[in-house]
């Protein structure tokens, strides 16, 4: 139930995002305000993350997602109601900040319902399903604009949020206490500053544990979504390709998450953890140095193809990873804490690698970006795959909740 509930909701985001960006080019026919929409998701999260946690670990993980569900769902439903396109912003910035506290949230609430065991085999096939999503929504939404429009697609993410909302209801109630833990005490800044030291006393205590979570949020979350930023730019202006040409490019990056979410679904318990985020980490870093410095179509959709194939190991080894290793009581907080830093390292990033393929050559930007990732790839590996370090990848962790 809960991997469906995943499945329904991840096709409608990619049904709503194609939409949306349809929705404003068609209102302000400027590819600026466009651009725009992209920049929602890192402002969102820096608005919500710093006081988030501390609601997350503090109210019923279930319940919270529901209720965001349902919120985005009528958010989005209001919509193409509005002619302003700063109403519209507006409202996209209030739908991605539900979503960033929904991320965290469900995390949580996936590691406590799913016994440490199972984990692997879980992540892997909810990263088949996000693959899966990848192609299925924006096929969907290609054919809802053939029988309607872009707003009508809205519409159609809008019902698929209540859905997973209302499939989510339907999940184990796993906290039966109060929503607020503390008794006498509501959200303040007062406690969350209090929260915030206790996320940083965590990894001052389990400083290996912070390590592995910088380094795969700085190749994995910030360098990639800085290099993808240019990826468009550099399909038109570097290898000169069609807009029709970068369409196919991206379904062969499509297919390559496909294939290897599927493979990794199959020997997912064959493997262990700190190999599947090792190989998965080189991989992905392989297939983005074959981009950076092809020269044609063909070799260009190879190095998709091939940063696509490993996604799915590194993301299933690093979610079993974090799932073990962080404990449940203040895994929301953990969580929000780390991606308020990672939207603030994919703002600055990605608008360092615009200013400079400004003043450089797009291809000389790229390149210089993915011998960054290079690095940190192989620093990922080589901290992961120590032997001292083997007890962090067992299926029974050393961390204990605090």
């Amino acid at each position: 139930m809960l991997l469906f509930g995943i499945g329904v909701s991840n096709i409608g985001a990619w049904i709503y995002f194609i939409a949306l960006n349809l929705m404003v080019l068609n209102m302000t026919h400027s590819p600026l305000a466009v651009a725009a929409l992209y920049m929602s998701r890192p402002l969102a999260t820096l608005f919500t993350n710093l006081w988030s946690g501390s609601l997350i670990d503090r109210l019923n993980k279930r319940n919270l997602m529901v209720f965001l569900d349902v919120f985005r769902a009528i958010l989005i439903g209001m919509l193409p109601w509005f002619s302003s396109i700063w109403c519209i912003y507006i409202l996209v910035i209030l739908i991605n900040m539900a979503g960033s506290i929904f991320g965290p949230a469900s995390t949580t609430y996936i590691t406590k319902l799913i016994p440490a065991e199972q984990r692997p085999r879980f992540n892997s096939l909810n990263s088949l399903i996000n693959s899966g999503a990848f192609l299925i929504g924006p096929a969907i939404a290609g054919l809802l604009f053939l029988v309607g429009s872009p707003i009508f697609a809205i519409y159609i993410n809008a019902v698929a949020l209540f859905v997973s909302g209302v499939i989510t209801y339907l999940m184990p109630n796993l906290e039966k206490r109060t929503p607020i833990d503390i008794p006498g005490k509501k959200i303040s800044l007062e406690l969350i500053k209090k929260d915030w030291s206790i996320v940083f006393q965590f990894y001052r205590s389990y400083v290996y544990v912070m390590i592995i979570c910088f380094l795969f949020g700085s190749l994995m979350v910030v360098m990639a979504s800085a290099v993808d930023s240019l990826e468009a730019s550099f399909a038109q202006l570097v290898l000169y390709l069609s807009e029709s040409d970068y369409g196919i490019l991206v379904s062969i990056a499509g297919a390559g998450i496909i294939v290897g979410a599927m493979v990794n679904t199959l020997i997912v318990k064959k493997i262990a953890i700190s190999v599947m985020i090792g190989v998965g980490a080189l991989g992905v870093c392989l297939g983005y140095i074959i981009y950076a410095f092809s020269d044609s179509f063909y070799i260009a959709a190879v190095g998709f193809f091939v940063l696509a194939f490993f996604l799915a190991f590194v993301n299933t080894g690093f979610t079993t990873f974090y799932q073990n290793n962080i404990p449940v009581d203040v895994m929301g907080r953990v969580g929000s804490l780390n991606e308020f830093f990672f939207a603030i390292g994919i703002i600055i990033t990605t608008a360092i690698l615009g200013v400079a393929a400004e003043l450089f050559s797009i291809q000389i930007v790229v390149i210089a970006a993915v011998l960054v990732m290079l690095l940190l790839g192989v620093a990922l590996c080589v901290c992961i795959l120590r032997p001292s370090k083997i007890q962090y990848y067992k299926l029974t962790p050393p961390v204990k909740g605090k």
